[in-house]
């Protein structure tokens, strides 16, 4: 298991509509994508920064995951992730190594990416995610 790159950093916020200026306006960003992921509960906004993307995450149910993060935490950093070549392959090998994987198999995301989440209890509290093609 070896990630290629730095696939996308995940932010918690509590709205696109008053997020994404901030990244157009000030930093020059183009948001390229909005997409909602129903079974994860959010709509997502994309912004290509070079090989890496921002991934903002607006929960549409307050009993979402992103929606706890951001009631618990606030907005801000939610998640990195990083490109897998094999996304179940790498997720059974960090199982093996004795990490906590939330997902044991991969499911879809946004993007059509196949993703796979491990806990932050096993990896020094940041929320991983595995992500490859489909």
């Amino acid at each position: 298991m070896k990630p290629s790159h730095i696939e996308h950093i995940g932010i918690a916020v509590n709205s696109l509509d008053t997020s994404i200026p901030y990244y157009e306006n000030v930093l020059g960003l183009e948001c390229y994508a909005i997409e909602e992921v129903q079974d994860q509960k959010v709509k997502t906004a994309f912004f290509k920064l070079g090989d890496t993307k921002i991934e903002l995450l607006e929960p549409t149910d307050d009993e979402s995951p992103v929606a706890k993060f951001i009631a618990k935490k606030g907005e801000g950093m939610h998640h990195i992730a990083y490109a897998m070549e094999d996304v179940g392959s790498a997720l059974k090998e960090a199982e093996q190594k004795g990490l906590r994987l939330i997902d044991k198999e991969p499911r879809q995301g946004a993007e059509g990416m196949k993703i796979g989440f491990l806990h932050p209890k096993s990896t020094n509290g940041v929320l991983t995610e595995f992500c490859g093609k489909k």
